[in-house]
């Protein structure tokens, strides 16, 4: 399972993006970090604008709410999910994703 942090400002992880994709999404997990396929292209912001939306959709909350904290121009990126604890990221994305490792504990 991939690490995901509380913070003051909301939960946060690291993602790896793969633009140009044939669709949307979690594709698994490649190191500390989740792998989510966009179709959007990396030029002029668009990857990460589908990336805030797709993943703002895929937990469950507002776009205002799902920030890129790190790498604005990296394909390794760092989310920031506010409103958001730790525990209720990792829960949303094992129940909206079915192939996302399950709690050990």
């Amino acid at each position: 399972m991939i690490p995901i942090r509380d913070t003051p400002h909301g939960a946060t992880f690291a993602v790896r993006v793969q633009p140009r994709a044939r669709k949307n999404a979690v594709v698994g997990e490649i190191g500390d970090a989740l792998k989510i396929a966009l179709t959007a292209p990396p030029i002029e912001g668009r990857a990460n604008e589908a990336c805030i939306a797709f993943l703002a959709e895929f937990l469950k909350v507002p776009r205002s709410s799902v920030t890129i904290a790190a790498g604005q121009t990296s394909r390794n990126k760092v989310i920031r999910a506010r409103g958001l604890t730790a525990t209720e990221v990792a829960d949303r994305l094992r129940v909206a994703s079915p192939g996302f490792p399950r709690r050990t504990s």
